[in-house]
């Protein structure tokens, strides 16, 4: 059989691989927008204000742009975040983003080794990607005690279109900041070190417990029956880890500071220091009002709830005011309820989460460890003051930033390059700028030691690391054979370690940079708990680590280079052609927005369709 082709058959065929090579061409330009993300700017003004009073007490609250707690930052994988920073406060600033890993880019990390601070009435711009994640994140001011002021607030970073979120779409979703907080102001607290003083109240996204009459106002969150909602819960506090719960609903954990969760239903969550979660509660009650409550764990109090946070869970067309006692969570001492409920946090394997690909396809079964670090916490007395140690050494902040002064002075006469042990402790305490190599592309164990009487817990900034144990008492090599779980260890950047036991972790170097390793216990951080880890890739191209950036502040030894001399005039062209002026653009131009990739590969597809080309499949 011959098939005879027409020249008008031929030329429709032509037509149509034009076009479809055209809206292929518009479907690459599509991803790589959606790949790039979203230019998000953002203005904030950071003061201190003394009218809000949450518990009705005189003292001075952090806001920003006049919220206490501050704005949401609300974001999608991969996008560009401009936080331009004015400290109209009468001290110097620096904000962190707890758990953005700011790939290749520690300038940005907002913590004393990095940065130099804002100074008052001065502002500066951090520009930071959220490249790779997702989940529920907070952020904070890292210096001058100011966490306990306020500061604080909730960050979203949302999944691209294109993943599959494993569980269905909620109705609404909740940030919610949980906190231990002082009835005094924080700048009393740091003049004794913060070792006077112990919090007086638990705030709920900045608000006193319901039916107190010290609270100046309570939280609540309004639900329908039948519907579900997503809850995102951080730990803002300064000491304490809390147990959170809602009388007479379940919670069904999901994800972890960037992380999706193998979901498990609970009465009640442990949330430590620094740490979030997410849950979705379904209101499946009769409508009704129902306590919230979050109360210490680890705190020796003989009426536990006296102390609580409490809010409502508020049912539409409620009428019925809630009332009776506070819901009764765990024995705040119980630590077997808590090791138990750590060790069934786990990595969901199988879903996608900032990428398509299962979360599973990296992961510890097999990987071989190029260091190990064994760091101790404790308490000791140094000069006759208290500080908080690690391996017994409690950290001096010099006054040029670590990365500053590894950029421009190869660190020379600001820090020492493992001066101090990483296996043991010293045999006394001492002062010391605290800094140690981590091996590039490397992984690296870290067995986390608590001496303390109380709970700690522990944060990475730049990674997330896998959770392969806890324990009890000392760690030994044989706990990896009998104790770690290799098969779906959870990855997060903050984790509790309980008092008198250890906690394990690995983590793969592959973020060069200036990297702060320290206590989220405030208290803890301000005394001296916390290091730095100094990982080195000697390639200077900036895809492997950004460059400092254009508006670095300069500080301690580093000063700022003078400014280049005045160019001469350059002579003045000629006049141009008239031109037509084009329209200008809409106020919506300041954001880059997923919308116009999506209307390019809408509009080339009805080009595709209206052409009247039709290609069959035969």
């Amino acid at each position: 059989m011959i098939i005879m082709i027409s020249r008008k058959h031929r030329h429709h065929e032509t037509a149509a691989l034009r076009l479809g090579m055209w809206w292929l061409a518009c479907c690459v330009m599509a991803l790589s927008s959606a790949v790039q993300g979203e230019e998000i700017f953002l203005e904030w003004h950071v003061k201190i204000d003394n009218t809000i009073k949450p518990v009705s007490v005189n003292q001075p609250v952090i806001t920003i742009n006049d919220l206490f707690p501050g704005p949401l930052i609300n974001a999608t994988t991969n996008d560009n975040v401009h936080v331009n920073v004015y400290n109209d406060m009468d001290e110097p600033l620096l904000m962190t983003w707890n758990g953005i890993q700011q790939r290749l880019n520690s300038w940005q990390d907002g913590v004393s080794g990095t940065n130099c601070p804002i100074r008052p009435g001065t502002n500066w711009t951090y520009v930071f990607q959220l490249k790779d994640q997702i989940g529920g994140f907070h952020y904070f001011p890292t210096i001058n005690f100011q966490r306990a002021g306020g500061g604080f607030g909730p960050i979203r970073i949302n999944n691209r279109i294109v993943i599959n979120v494993p569980f269905p779409k909620p109705e609404q979703e909740f940030d919610l900041l949980i906190g231990d907080w002082y009835g005094l102001s924080f700048k009393k607290v740091r003049v004794t070190w913060g070792a006077d003083y112990f919090p007086d109240w638990i705030l709920m996204n900045g608000k006193g417990p319901y039916h107190s009459p010290f609270s100046e106002a309570h939280e609540s969150f309004n639900v329908s029956r039948g519907k579900t909602y997503r809850f995102r819960i951080s730990n803002v506090g300064n000491l304490w880890s809390i147990n959170f719960r809602i009388q007479n609903h379940k919670m069904l954990l999901v994800e972890t500071e960037g992380s999706y969760t193998n979901q498990i239903t609970l009465d009640s969550l442990d949330v430590h220091v620094g740490q979030s979660y997410s849950v979705l509660v379904t209101a499946d009650q009769y409508p009704a009002d129902y306590y919230i409550v979050a109360t210490p764990k680890w705190v020796n109090l003989t009426k536990p709830n006296a102390i609580a946070a409490v809010g409502l869970l508020h049912y539409d067309n409620s009428t019925e005011s809630v009332n009776g006692p506070l819901p009764n969570g765990p024995d705040p001492f119980d630590i077997d309820f808590s090791l138990n409920q750590a060790q069934a946090i786990t990595l969901n394997m199988s879903t996608g989460g900032a990428r398509p690909n299962p979360q599973g396809s990296f992961n510890v079964t097999n990987v071989t460890l190029s260091q190990t670090f064994l760091l101790r916490g404790s308490l000791a007395v140094i000069d006759g003051y208290p500080r908080y140690t690690v391996n017994n050494v409690t950290y001096v902040t010099p006054s040029t930033p670590l990365k500053l002064a590894d950029q421009f002075l190869n660190g020379s006469g600001v820090y020492e390059l493992d001066a101090f042990p990483i296996h043991s402790s010293l045999p006394a305490p001492v002062n010391g700028t605290f800094v140690v190599s981590g091996t590039h592309k490397g992984w690296l164990e870290i067995v986390f030691k608590n001496d303390l009487d109380m709970i700690d817990s522990w944060h990475l900034d730049g990674f997330g690391f896998f959770v392969v144990g806890f324990g009890l008492g000392e760690w030994t090599p044989e706990a990896r054979s009998t104790m770690y779980n290799f098969d779906d260890p959870v990855v997060r950047s903050t984790v509790q370690v309980y008092p008198g036991g250890w906690t394990a972790v690995y983590v793969y170097l592959d973020n060069p940079g200036m990297w702060n390793l320290r206590s989220q216990n405030l208290r803890h951080w301000y005394l001296g708990q916390e290091l730095y880890i100094r990982v080195y890739d000697p390639d200077p191209n900036p895809a492997k680590e950004r460059s400092p950036p254009n508006n670095l502040l300069f500080c301690g030894a580093v000063q700022a280079p003078p400014p280049p001399p005045p160019s001469l005039p350059l002579p003045s062209p000629p006049p141009p052609k008239a031109v037509p002026v084009p329209s200008p653009p809409s106020s919506a131009a300041v954001k880059t927005s997923h919308i116009g990739w999506l209307y390019v590969v809408i509009s080339c597809s009805f080009v595709l369709l209206s052409s009247g080309v039709q290609i069959n499949a035969s």
